[in-house]
This record gives C-alpha cells, sequence and structure tokens, in this order.
C-alpha cells in the first residue's frame, strides 16, 4: 500500500505542524486531492474536464466528514448535478465562476503543493503562541475537524498549548466549512458574546 506523507494545515494559525499523518490509499479511491495533488496539471485538468461551475458547486457544498478524496477515476461526470443548500445561491456561483474563469485554480492548488515550503519558511515562529484572547468556532462537518489528530489536538491541550487564552471551543453540529456563511446569525451572536466580556 502505498503512503502519502503530508502535514495538516486546517486554518488553525499554521500551529498544527505538530500533527504529521500517513494517508493510505484507500480501495477504489487514490488519495489525490487538492491537498495531496502536487503534479502540476493534474488537478487542473480534472477540474477543466468537469468544469470550473461544477467544481465550484462540489467544493462548496461537501459535507463529507474527513478529508475530501478525489476517487482515481475522477470527481463525477460533467453532467452531475448538485443541490445547493440555503445559503448558496446560483448567484455566487456564477460570479465565483467568473473570477476562477480568469485566474484558474493553479493558484489555490500550489499553496497545498507549497506547504513543505511554508514550513521551512516559517521555521522561526515555530512554538510562537497566540496571546490575545479567542473563541474557536468549528463546524462538526468541516472537513477539517475530520483529519486525522485534530479533534485530539483542539480538544486535548494542543490547542491550548499555543492559544494560552482560548477561552471556548464551540462545535456548532451540522455546520461544514463554510461556517459563517452557514449560519452566520449564530457565528454573529458568538461574536457579540464574545467582545461583550472586553
Amino acid at each position: 500500500m502505498h503512503r502519502y506523507e503530508w502535514w495538516i494545515f486546517p486554518g488553525l494559525f499554521g500551529l498544527l505542524r505538530e500533527v504529521k499523518c500517513k494517508l493510505e490509499q484507500i480501495e477504489g479511491r487514490l488519495v489525490e486531492s487538492p491537498q495531496l495533488g502536487r503534479e502540476p496539471g493534474v488537478m487542473e485538468a480534472e477540474f477543466t474536464r468537469l468544469g470550473i461551475e461544477l467544481v465550484l458547486k462540489k467544493s462548496l457544498t461537501y459535507r463529507v466528514p474527513g478529508p475530501l478524496y478525489i476517487p482515481k477515476e475522477g470527481w463525477g461526470s460533467p453532467c452531475d448535478t448538485v443541490e445547493l443548500p440555503a445559503w448558496l445561491c446560483e448567484e455566487d456561483i456564477k460570479y465565483y465562476t467568473s473570477k476562477y474563469e480568469k485566474s484558474g485554480f493553479t493558484g489555490p492548488l500550489n499553496y497545498y503543493r507549497c506547504l513543505d515550503l511554508n514550513w521551512e519558511l516559517t521555521a522561526a515562529w515555530v512554538g510562537a503562541q497566540i496571546k490575545v484572547p479567542v473563541k474557536f468556532i468549528v463546524g462538526d462537518l468541516d472537513l477539517t475537524y475530520h483529519s486525522p489528530g485534530i479533534q485530539e489536538y483542539i480538544h486535548n491541550g494542543g490547542f491550548k498549548k499555543y492559544v494560552p487564552l482560548l477561552k471556548e471551543v464551540v462545535v456548532e453540529r451540522g455546520v461544514g466549512h463554510f461556517i459563517n456563511e452557514e449560519i452566520p446569525d449564530k457565528i454573529a451572536a458568538h461574536i457579540h458574546e464574545f467582545i461583550s466580556k472586553f
């Protein structure tokens, strides 16, 4: 079984350098995702085959807890349909599509391809702490929350080690990666409640 070694960076301020994972080939699937699609052109070709609009719909509505896996046979058919949730409308998709038609996906994909270089460039800040009060909110369907080792890191002291003024961790049920869009009123209430303490 072939293994891929990578660093997880789920948006936790780059503090997860200590969380190193081994992702294995899964039967019937190749771990070939934007996070692991390191060979330039491979993911871009798949996204071109599907069409930008469909890729955006699939990406923005992905609600499978766990890393994003794209089967080796591809991410579906260009004829696939995706039902948009209430928080995402066709007008938004059309706008995002118009932007990616100009820029393509290489820039965003290169972020993941350069994770090792990012660790080298930010090595001077290994162990640095965030020393402001923090309330951390995540959706229980956020794929990054289900990356190997993340929940243990967040809930068992690893996160608090680097964010010593962490006041609260909130896990919102039934919410994915785009938490601000999915439950904006609830997030606004969380923010208001938090800043009202100071």
